[in-house]
């Protein structure tokens, strides 16, 4: 123990917070007193039971480089549980007392919950000290659990071993089914399989799903026999039984979707299914296209992604080019029956696009590539594959027609598909750029930071405009259009034309003044942001006691402010992280002192860095005169004055 009693003693709860996390700190301090028979091994590991829903073994020790281990037979698996910050607690509380840990006897309980892997553990210690029998389940047996069994089946003689086969199927009804269902696929009378596997199916996706993940309720519908009897059949060469099976799953599967509200598990649940009937498909009497057209049929339709893989399969390379061939046929003749729709609006365009797109895919695998960039032209203003259209034409090297789909594409999409319109602006942006109209390719960059100034955009316009060798005029364009709202005029026209130094791009989204009404000039906080990211810290200070003057609307900027200037203005950054914990601390509520200490923490950095201890001092005294009634926060400043957990 005198290695793991030297790391107690010099505990802090800040150690702990650090190690486990300020929220299972707090929730390990409360599972103290839930700890049990605190013990130790000869190796220094700790080892206790800990009471919460369920008795839980908890084991701590010290890895090589010094740092806590630690295990616990509690489901939480994100990193230390509370379970175990209570095991570290009780412990430091007995180096505290002085008291001695006691060594864990081997025949403890508790020693062979943690530690023991005898041959027996694939058994229940409830069974064997019992003369219940366990509940049947479909687990398998651990590979030591399977060879005492089969030292068990092999002193057997043939009637011990039926009379035993026959008292289970008696007793376990899913035994019987298993065995039974074997002999008719063994045999090849699968017609009792199959319909008593379509009942299964009808029957399940019936079932109601749905579950309330506040009290942990609800009906998830189990298909994990259906999938094994899917496999089942797979695997004994009926594929062709499988697939009407897989169709009724997938025609009723959909709708038991639609209707579910349980987070998608039974979703999962049918998709794990639906893998087995895709591997079905080439194994089927379809013909290669017919099972090309099978799967493409039901990837379009595929709303839920109960075909993960089906996408994959297309891409197998078991079919030929002439296969592709005979489904680009099929595709082109759907595509020309299909209605055209009324408008281009993306609900009336959805399925038209979707047979589009399989049919271009099935041009490329078909070897008929010719013929893509023509459908594309056609089906452009109809689907708005825009963008489609251009890659082909610049992959065929025809950039000026490219660059006239763009425009069209985006004259077309600006007002009611912004984000076709913006994807079009960006290929403009990267034709120019690969001419090496560097000035052009800035103004579309100039454009996206007008229309939505963010770092990011301001960041790309800094890059596009420093190439084109402008980035001096364009930046203080662009800070005064922060200051005042008023961007320059690229025309030519406006007093702003004369010091812009980059062209008209060929498109530009209109200035709808609407879209702006919730837009304040200057823009405070943005141009804080830049100043910080160009590391003005005297102009980040300035534009902050600019910005308090106005309405606040959060904490972000400030604390983004703070952790600029916490170097370069030590007390700006103090002032903020103290008003920032106060407004925590006022809201009375344990979770926000947790997250005031952060700050505190902060603070106390930066006491220590500008050689300030005693005014963090001060500030601790100060808060818990302020605040003597809230026990909750005096644990939590306990933490942050270093104190030991063993003072």
């Amino acid at each position: 123990m005198k290695k793991i009693s030297a790391v107690l003693r010099n505990l802090t709860l800040d150690d702990l917070r650090e190690w486990a996390g300020a929220k299972i700190l707090s929730r390990g301090k409360s599972y103290v007193k839930n700890v049990k028979g605190l013990s130790r091994t000869e190796d220094s590991t700790l080892a206790a039971w800990v009471s919460g829903s369920e008795e839980y073994a908890t084991s701590v020790h010290l890895d090589q480089g010094g740092d806590f281990d630690y295990s616990c037979s509690c489901p939480y698996d994100w990193g230390p549980c509370k379970h175990t910050v209570a095991v570290i607690l009780a412990a430091a509380e007995h180096v505290k007392q002085k008291k001695t840990i006691p060594l864990l006897a081997e025949d403890d309980d508790l020693y062979h919950a943690l530690f023991d892997d005898s041959d027996d553990d694939y058994l229940d210690d409830e069974w064997q000290d019992e003369d219940e029998e366990p509940e049947f389940t479909a687990a398998p047996a651990t590979e030591k659990g399977k060879a005492r069994l089969r030292k068990i089946f092999e002193g057997m003689n043939r009637e011990e071993l039926v009379a035993l086969l026959l008292d289970l199927c008696g007793r376990y009804p899913e035994i019987e089914r298993g065995l039974l269902e074997k002999e008719q696929l063994a045999t090849g009378r699968i017609d009792k399989v199959v319909s008593s596997l379509r009942r299964e199916i009808r029957n399940i996706t019936a079932e109601p799903a749905w579950r309330n993940h506040w009290n942990d309720e609800g009906n998830i519908p189990d298909y994990s026999h259906v999938r094994k009897q899917l496999q089942a059949l797979l695997e004994s060469g009926h594929a062709d039984a499988l697939l009407q099976l897989g169709e009724e799953l997938w025609a009723r599967g959909n709708t038991q979707v639609e209707q579910s509200n349980d987070e998608g598990d039974t979703a999962t649940e049918i998709a794990e299914c639906m893998e087995v009937v895709l591997a079905a498909v080439q194994q089927s009497s379809l013909t290669p296209p017919q099972q090309l057209m099978w799967m493409i049929d039901r990837v379009l339709a595929d709303e839920f992604s109960l075909l993960e893989s089906g996408g994959k399969m297309l891409e197998s390379g078991a079919y030929t080019k002439a296969h592709w061939r005979e489904v680009a046929d099929a595709l082109a003749a759907r595509l020309k029956s299909m209605t055209r729709p009324a408008s281009a609006a993306f609900s009336e365009t959805y399925r038209r696009s979707g047979v589009l797109n399989m049919l271009l895919d099935a041009f490329e695998r078909s070897g008929r590539r010719k013929e893509i960039i023509p459908l594309l032209e056609k089906e452009a203003d109809i689907c708005r594959c825009y963008g489609k259209l251009v890659d082909a034409l610049l992959a065929a090297g025809e950039k000026e027609k490219a660059r006239q789909w763009c425009i069209r594409g985006f004259e077309r999409t600006v007002e009611n598909a912004s984000g076709i319109a913006a994807e079009l602006q960006g290929r403009l942006r990267e034709m120019a750029d690969k001419e090496k109209k560097y000035d052009l390719a800035a103004s579309y960059r100039a454009e996206d930071f007008f229309y939505s100034a963010s770092l990011k955009t301001y960041t790309e316009l800094r890059k596009a405009a420093e190439k084109a060798k402008v980035w001096p005029s364009v930046r203080g364009c662009g800070l005064r259009y922060l200051e005042t709202g008023q961007r320059p005029d690229p025309s030519g026209k406006g007093k702003e034309s004369k010091v812009w130094p980059l062209p008209t791009p060929e498109v530009m989204r209109p200035q709808d003044k609407s879209e702006k009404r919730f837009e304040r000039f200057p823009n405070l906080d943005m141009l804080i942001g830049i100043a910080i990211l160009e590391r003005r810290f005297d102009d980040v200070v300035a534009l902050y006691q600019e910005l308090k003057k106005t309405k606040r609307w959060g904490w972000e900027t400030d604390k983004a402010v703070a952790e600029a200037v916490s170097e370069t203005h030590p007390q700006t950054a103090l002032d903020i992280w103290r008003a920032i914990a106060e407004s925590l601390i006022g809201q009375v509520k344990p979770k926000a002192y947790e997250e005031a200490a952060i700050y505190l923490r902060r603070m106390c950095k930066v006491y220590q860095e500008t050689r300030r201890a005693s005014d963090w001092q001060n500030l601790l005294g100060e808060l818990r005169r302020e605040h003597k009634a809230k026990r909750r926060l005096m644990e939590v400043l306990d933490g942050l004055s270093g104190k030991k957990i063993t003072d």
